[in-house]
């Protein structure tokens, strides 16, 4: 039994194979930048999603970025700051980011592996379900706040917004 313990630890699978792995499976478009990166593009409900998982060695860690095509216009900057640190207040894992230069939002998360652990299907996975599931049930905020011109507070309440029953 040892023996297959010492045969299992010296197989290490790099985190970028399984998400290109989990990719091939689900027929998603992807560019394999190099070894450490990978870029997917995920169908999401309300857009699609180019999603990019990044190895980072020194951290020990598989950092994710997802993002839509939603350009900010300078005029919607504050506003759409003010939403983002509202969302943010809301997030158990991950965070939405601003890139101003770009006028582009981001959802980015890390998983850390320190010590050597290993990431496993299950976990790139829920990593990957937790950056698109952000991504949609948010860009209609983000939508409300670039393009109808609402305040951040407005967004929020017709985002959280639910229905009752069937029509």
């Amino acid at each position: 039994m040892s023996l297959t313990l010492e045969i299992e630890q010296d197989v290490v699978v790099h985190p970028v194979d399984i998400i290109e792995h989990i990719a091939l499976i689900n027929d998603w478009d992807f560019e394999r930048q190099d070894a450490d990166e990978i870029l997917i593009s995920v169908k999401g409900s309300w857009s699609d999603y180019q999603v990019s998982f990044t190895w980072m060695h020194a951290l020990e860690s598989l950092h994710i970025v997802s993002s839509f095509d939603l350009k900010v216009p300078p005029k919607r900057l504050d506003e759409l700051k003010q939403l983002i640190m509202q969302i943010n207040e809301q997030l158990w894992i991950g965070h939405f980011d601003l890139w101003q230069k770009e006028g582009a939002i981001l959802f980015r998360n890390s998983h850390l592996l320190s010590g050597g652990a290993e990431v496993s299907v299950a976990q790139c996975e829920a990593l990957l379900r937790s950056a698109t599931d952000a991504c949609d049930l948010y860009y209609q905020a983000f939508q409300f706040v670039v393009w109808a011109g609402k305040n951040s507070k407005e967004a929020m309440a017709a985002m959280m917004f639910e229905t009752q029953g069937e029509a």
